[in-house]
């Protein structure tokens, strides 16, 4: 991976940061005080409403600084070491968790008239593929655990070659 590529995604991963940061500080607080003026009946999801809000942008935030540390190995060559692995498992499972905090989501606004139920299924929706995610990183999972697997049988035969000239 190039220079400019890793320099590009942190700049990307800076920037998500940053707003994720902002989501937290500024505009959830703004969205919990407006939701005081709602129905009774929105008004009674306000806390369960946030709260998955403000763990799904954790998550998030997990998963952007997990990155950053493998953009770090990435630069200092060591991607392909058993220590990518504790941040891929932990992307999986933050990604897992976004995924069923989702379908929390989706379940919290399910019963009564304050949401359509097409949103409620957009948001079902969503989980999948959100879950399709963690799929994905976990088969990428995988293919590092092959080319790990690869590097360390490449490092043993060039040691024995190494004996033998």
């Amino acid at each position: 991976m190039s220079r400019w590529t890793i320099l590009a995604l942190r700049a990307v991963l800076a920037a998500s940061i940053g707003g994720s940061l902002f989501l937290q500080a500024v505009m959830i607080p703004l969205i919990a005080r407006d939701m005081n003026g709602a129905d009774p009946e929105v008004l009674d999801l306000r806390v369960p409403f946030l709260t998955v809000i403000v763990l799904g942008i954790v998550t998030t935030q997990v998963v952007m600084v997990c990155v950053w540390r493998l953009l770090t190995m990435v630069r200092q060559g060591t991607v392909f070491s058993p220590a990518a692995f504790r941040f891929v498992d932990i992307i999986i499972g933050a990604v897992a968790v976004a995924s069923g905090l989702m379908l929390l989501l989706g379940v919290i606004l399910a019963p009564g008239e304050a949401v359509a139920p097409g949103i409620v299924l957009l948001i079902g929706g969503a989980a999948v593929v959100i879950a399709g995610v963690a799929l994905v990183v976990l088969v990428m999972r995988a293919l590092l655990a092959q080319a790990v697997a690869r590097d360390r049988e490449a490092t043993h035969l060039q040691a024995e070659l190494d004996e033998v000239i």
